[in-house]
């Protein structure tokens, strides 16, 4: 998934006593949950006060995750975000959990939101100023995001 991606957005993470199952090491459920703090973060340092919720918000269309080694309970991570891909009504994002002293990566995602009115409750196209917020964070051009 993690193709030669520069991931400028990185959150650390707190894995709590719940977090981790029977078998000593993070339940994979709980992945989604920290990707999902980390996705809200990722909007609100792009966006700022450019975002209104209640306005425009995004909906998970498609959610693919690869575990590639368990987190255990004394793991210090960090999840990585990054835009890789804009589309006319979706934004595709990449996060990877990192163990923060070691680097080994150990679960990435690769999700799909779509362009949503809270309103009407329909799909509808990112804006224009969404797409530029992203393009500046990301240091990348519309173009090259364009592609996938």
């Amino acid at each position: 998934m993690s193709e030669e991606i520069n991931f400028k957005h990185v959150m650390p993470v707190q894995i709590r006593f719940s977090d981790v199952d029977q078998f000593g090491h993070m339940n994979n459920s709980v992945y989604f949950s920290l990707y999902d703090l980390a996705k809200t973060t990722y909007f609100k340092d792009v966006f700022g006060s450019l975002h209104d919720w209640s306005k425009f918000a995004v909906v998970v269309a498609n959610i693919n995750a690869n575990f590639l080694a368990p987190v255990f309970f004394s793991d210090e991570l960090i999840v990585e975000t990054a835009v890789v891909h804009l589309g006319n009504k979706s934004i595709t994002l990449e996060q990877r959990a990192i163990n923060k002293r070691s680097g080994v990566v150990k679960c990435e995602c690769r999700t799909v939101l779509v362009g949503y009115d809270p309103v009407t409750k329909e799909p509808v196209q990112i804006p224009e100023k969404y797409k530029e917020a992203v393009c500046c964070y990301e240091g990348k051009s519309i173009d090259e995001l364009s592609k996938l």
